[in-house]
Order: structure tokens, then sequence, then C-alpha cells
């Protein structure tokens, strides 16, 4: 390329040569063609300078990485057909300074601090990692901190990186922070940023139809009956009573619904309000769903690591429920404040297993909840004595034996607007049902010895059918072969051995 083709291009990347004031400098130099490329068109009859091609190439990626040029969405790049993600899906991006991810550096070196407090020495790439931060902002910050003696060097690292340890000063700081708060994992997301990530990824954005219900329950025996209730039911993303007699899969219904939305969502690790610091992530209650590595050293995806891709959560309370699961709890000792169900759950589904027989009143429960379940927000209290709104998105589902009319007023049962009756199964379910468990417990399948149970144990004495009761009988049968070491088979006596045994004190 001639010296003066290339000042062109300069003149042009800078501004200068573009032909009107609203004419993009990188259009007009896609645009251009250089004398080299008009001398190959005339020698080598319209050869691409491939040169000039790539240069070019590599000028706008530049320029789209330092933020000149809106970047592609990942969703809509080629890595993404080999990453996991889906067309739709919402992707927390990278931020290119601590503004945009909304952190202070105080916030930042605070976190740095304790964790250096607690590791005694890491390199700068390794304290990125530990709180998510691009390298690129921890280093300047790394920097910063150098200067001000809190922290120094303790060797060289590679990628000319370098190994840092607190000095006395920074020990001293370290402390400080630890008293207030222990934490030291990823930066926290702020509440702004969490409720823009719940609306585009609600619930009430997804529409399942017939096929996904079908897909979320292939492993239940479900009447297309039941499936035209709970359609409407699910689309709803509201409240959801699943009533009826026990064994019937009331709870088996519930932990499947979820499957029916959208299948992975991103949450933050911890969230960040006014200087406490809220942690999100719940390895217990969530699943973590990666991204699938990419090929190659440095990750293209500019995804921000402080999100965490997980499936959309169930998180099923029971028994076991008490008013502190529904509020903000802060460890005293660590300064770490935990969220409650129904944040954990949003995106996703909370079932109320058993309800009615909580320790917690109903009274205590119904007066917890009966607004957030109208508006779609809820107000947490947090360990400084502030309160703040958060998003209450979830199907929420109450499963239990008990008529709700027994358990609830008219007020509440208002903002549940769906309660279907998960109800006994008749003769054909029931057969249909005991044929399937029989295959996959190993059983060889016969007639008879179902038709002298159905007629003996279930229709001579006027014994309700159950959904579980198939499983649960032939269970009974094949741990009592294996203990008389017989093979497994299905006879008149397995199944009187099995009843007298499963409905002793039924």
């Amino acid at each position: 390329m001639e010296q003066s083709s290339f000042n062109d291009l300069l003149e042009r990347l800078a501004g200068r040569g573009a032909d009107s004031e609203d004419t993009s400098p990188w259009d007009a130099v896609a645009a251009t063609r250089s004398e080299c490329e008009d001398d190959a068109a005339d020698v080598a009859g319209g050869e691409d300078d491939t040169e000039l091609e790539s240069m070019i190439n590599r000028l706008s990626q530049l320029a789209e990485d330092n933020g000149e040029t809106p970047a592609t969405p990942i969703a809509a790049s080629p890595e993404a057909e080999t990453s996991g993600i889906t067309e739709d899906e919402y992707i927390p991006t990278e931020p290119a300074s601590l503004a945009e991810a909304k952190l202070t550096e105080s916030e930042v070196e605070a976190l740095i601090l304790k964790f250096l407090l607690g590791k005694g020495d890491a390199a700068g790439r390794e304290i990125g990692e530990q709180i998510k931060l691009p390298f690129l902002l921890v280093d300047t910050l790394l920097q910063q901190m150098k200067k001000d003696q809190i922290l120094g060097h303790r060797g060289s690292a590679q990628l000319n990186d370098y190994v840092y340890q607190l000095t006395e000063m920074g020990r001293e700081r370290a402390r400080r922070h630890a008293q207030h708060c222990t934490y030291f994992g990823a930066a926290p997301v702020s509440l702004e940023d969490y409720v823009r990530s719940v609306e585009h990824q609600s619930i009430t954005r997804q529409h399942p139809t017939p096929e996904d219900l079908l897909r979320a329950f292939h492993d239940l025996l479900i009447s297309p009956r039941m499936l035209k209730r709970l359609g409407p039911a699910i689309n709803s993303g509201r409240g959801l009573f699943l009533y009826g007699p026990p064994g019937n899969g009331k709870t088996s219904i519930a932990e499947r619904v979820t499957a029916a939305f959208g299948e992975h969502v991103w949450i933050p690790r911890a969230l960040g309000v006014d200087g406490e610091i809220l942690r999100l992530y719940d390895p217990v209650n969530h699943v973590e769903a990666p991204l699938k590595n990419q090929d190659g050293l440095l990750d293209q995806r500019k995804i921000d690591k402080r999100w965490i891709r997980i499936r959309r959560p169930t998180i099923i309370a029971g028994g076991e429920l008490t008013m502190d699961n529904l509020e903000v709890t802060s460890n005293p000792a660590t300064g770490i404040s935990e969220a409650p169900f129904q944040l954990k759950s949003n995106c996703g589904t909370l079932v109320i297993d058993d309800f009615g027989r909580q320790k917690m009143s109903i009274d205590q429960l119904l007066n917890r909840w009966i607004v957030p379940l109208e508006k779609r927000y809820d107000y947490l209290n947090l360990a400084n004595g502030k309160k703040v709104q958060v998003p209450f998105d979830q199907l929420i589902i109450f499963s239990t034996n008990l008529e709700p009319k027994d358990l609830v007023d008219d007020a509440f049962l208002r903002r549940i607007p769906y309660k279907i009756e998960v109800s006994d199964p008749v003769e054909a379910e029931f057969r249909e049902l005991f044929r399937i468990m029989a295959e996959k417990l190993g059983f060889e399948y016969q007639q008879a010895p179902l038709d002298y149970l159905l007629e003996i144990h279930y229709k001579k004495i006027g014994r309700p059918f159950r959904c579980c009761q198939p499983r649960d009988l032939l269970m009974q049968i094949r741990n009592h072969c294996f203990y008389e070491q017989k093979p497994l088979e299905l006879t008149e006596e397995y199944m009187d051995f099995a009843v007298e045994n499963y409905f002793a004190v039924m």
C-alpha cells in the first residue's frame, strides 16, 4: 500500500476524511477502494486485497472493544452456537468500568483486602477471578493500592502480572473491613440491574404450550383433563392451589412445573444494596448450568462473571417453613445476609408443600404474602434497618391434602386464581400405572395377579385407588423377593403379602 493511501486511511479513521458529518468513519473506510485494490483489479480481474480487508476488520474489532461501536449480541454470534446460549436468552455483559458495574473503588478494595487477609498472597488475575471482575479493571486498582502502600509485590507472575500481598497498613485496613462483613466473594450486582434481569426473564413472559407440558410431565401419567386445567394456571405465572387426597402426585406435579418454562436463567451471585451484601445464589436450592467451554485461550463472550447461569429454580418448602425463611437473615458473626426463599425462587417456582402443617401459623403466612401475591413485588428489611422493594416473580404452588376453603379466607383465595383438585385415579389409570411400574422395577407384567389384587383388596372392601400405590406395593414384593432370594414375579400370594404390610394401619 502506498504512503498516500495509508495517510488517507488514517484521516478517514480520525473522521476528517468523511464525505459528510453524518457518515461514520468506519463506513467511509469500508466503502473505500485503495489504489492497490484498483491496480489488483486491473491486473487480476477484480481480486480482493485481502491484506487491506483484514486490516479494516481488525481495526473495526478494536473499535468495538473500546466501546466505539455497539457489540454484537452474544446470541447472534457464531460462538453462541457452540456455547449452549439460546437466541432469546438474557445475557449479562461484562462491565467496561467500575462505574458501569455500579461499584465504587472502596467496595472493590474492601473485597480485595479481605481476600488477601485470608489467602496471604495472590496474583492479580487470581484476585480478579475471585471477585469476578475483568482483570483490566482489577489491575488498575491494584496498581493504585500499591502506590498507596496498602499492597506490595511479592514476586512476578505470568502474562505481565504480579503476586500481591498486604502491607501492615493494608492488613490493618482489611481487619477493619472484616469486622463489618467477612464476605470476599464475587463483587455484588446492583439491585437495579437485578430488577431489570427479572423483568427480562420473568415467567410471565413465558407461555408454555401443550407440548411444553407434555415434555415437563413426560415421566408422569397425567390425564388429558388434568393437563388442560394445569396449562392455563401455569401460563398465568400466579398462584396455584393443588389439593386432594394424599398419594396422588401433587408434589410430583409441582416439582415438574418449572420445566414447562424456559430452561435457564441468570442470577447474581450476590446483591449490593447501600453497602449491605445479600447472598442470592444458593448451591442447595440452585442448580448451576455452566456454558460450554470455548476453544482457545481467551474467552471472547464478555459475560459478566458476577452472574451465574442456573436452571430455572424450583424451591420446595414443607412443614419446616418458618417466618425466618421469608425474611432476610443476617449472621451476626460474619455480617453476611442471606436472601429469603421467595427472592431465590424468582423467575421459577416456589412450592409450599403440605400447606397447613407448617410450624408457623397459616395467618402469619397469609398476612406476609397477601400483598406480594397481588402486587408482584415484596419489601425486605435489611440488616442496616433499610427497607427495599424487590421483585416477587414466581409461580407459587400451595400443595395440601386439606380443603383450601377450610384453611384460608376468601380474601386470600381470591389472590390464588387457580384451584385444581388432584383426584383419585380411575381403574384404567391405576392398571396403567401398575403396568408401567412393574416394567420399570424388573417384573414381567401379568394381568391375572392384578385382577386378583383389585377384586379382593380394593373393590370388595371399597378401598380408594391412589397413584402412589402401584409403586409402593410392587416395591414391597420386590424387596420380599430379594430377601427370599427368589426371582421377581407377580403372584396372588405376593399380592396378599404386600397388602398386609402396606395397609396394616390404613
